[in-house]
């Protein structure tokens, strides 16, 4: 896995091994960041699910102000440290489940222009709501309360995983690769 752009283009990432990863596509992010253009620039930054931390680091080399990455796993965060040490990327990294720190962070009245979140995906759910994490995500209560009026929130989940959008949110553009969907949001 590779950043696509940005002033790390071309450089590697360690991604951990195993199922409980996912990470994002190369092909995906490119088209992720093509689509936001120099949006991302200057830009303060929270990765939900990090993981690899690949859509953060995508950002800093695009010359985003900040990131700030939690992941629940300790080894997928070590992962995540050492791709952010190897490229000297001026990253905060929280070992935490996304929804504790999403509370905390909406406690101490922190916001970010630019929430990033791809986790696991969800089930197929063609008869029933979705109980995906992204969907708890975009129903969890503290979430819009971190993100500035202006800011965009990246949510990305499985085809066959329908969600619903809560009302507050407009939907800025879809990309569409596979069984990967990524939907950029704002506030209405």
């Amino acid at each position: 896995m590779r950043i696509t752009g940005g002033h790390w283009a071309g450089r590697t990432l360690v991604v951990p091994t195993g199922q409980g990863v996912r990470p994002t596509p190369d092909k995906v992010r490119q088209a992720i960041f093509n689509s936001l253009g120099d949006w991302v620039r200057s830009q303060k930054v929270l990765e939900l699910f990090a993981g690899s931390g690949s859509l953060s680091l995508e950002c800093l080399s695009r010359e985003a102000a900040t990131a700030f990455c939690v992941e629940l796993s300790r080894r997928h965060a070590a992962c995540l440290r050492h791709n952010a040490r190897s490229l000297e990327a001026p990253m905060k990294i929280r070992v935490q489940d996304a929804f504790s720190a999403v509370r905390q962070l909406a406690g101490r009245n922190e916001q970010f222009d630019f929430i990033l979140a791809d986790p696991p995906y969800g089930k197929k759910n063609v008869d029933h709501r979705s109980e995906s994490l992204a969907q708890k995500l975009l129903d969890d209560a503290y979430l819009p309360s971190i993100l500035t009026k202006s800011g965009r929130l990246l949510l990305g989940h499985a085809r066959r995983d329908q969600l619903e959008i809560p009302l507050i949110w407009n939907e800025v553009k879809t990309l569409r690769h596979g069984d990967n969907w990524i939907r950029i949001l704002a506030f209405k």
